[in-house]
């Protein structure tokens, strides 16, 4: 957990760590708040069932160009790279990855894995491959402009990880 945590934060992510999955919602609310940014979400199919509160504007379809904020449940993760394993699929839109500005994405800590090897055999026991695995390390960048390092060129400016570690 170590080595994936700081690679996270190389990567110019931010993360906390979680109790219980039950957690998320308040989470959520609070970054959302901390931001002043609206209390709307896109968030993914497995989280939906969780208790957030009524006066959260939320769906879980596809991300639009117009959404501030996605929150996503990572497939598994890569600890030599700081990297999120993101499945495609009606759970995960791919969609949640590039449109908004900002990206939540919940990870199981069990689902944390030595190194891209370990991911691709959690792939394989599913028995069936998603249309596309995205490996997230951090915010969209793009150094184009002047060499100056621009986050958020073609994707999220700011990737937030809650790590859920019972």
């Amino acid at each position: 957990m170590a080595q994936f945590v700081e690679r996270l934060e190389a990567h110019a992510c931010s993360w906390e760590r979680l109790a219980a999955i039950e957690e998320v919602p308040v989470r959520v609310m609070n970054w959302l708040a901390e931001r002043q940014l609206p209390a709307r979400i896109a968030v993914a199919a497995p989280l939906a069932g969780l208790p957030w509160p009524e006066d959260l504007a939320r769906h879980s379809d596809k991300a639009g160009i117009d959404e501030v904020c996605a929150v996503s449940k990572a497939f598994g993760a890569i600890a030599e790279s700081g990297s999120l394993a993101m499945y495609s699929g009606p759970d995960s839109p791919i969609t949640h990855n590039y449109a908004p500005e900002f990206h939540l994405i919940v990870l199981d800590a069990a689902d944390l894995r030595d190194n891209q090897e370990g991911v691709w055999e959690m792939v394989r026991a599913t028995g069936k491959m998603p249309r596309a695995l995205n490996l997230i390390a951090g915010p969209s960048r793009t150094g184009d402009v002047e060499q100056t390092i621009q986050l958020g060129a073609h994707g999220p400016r700011q990737v937030h990880v809650l790590i859920v570690e019972p």
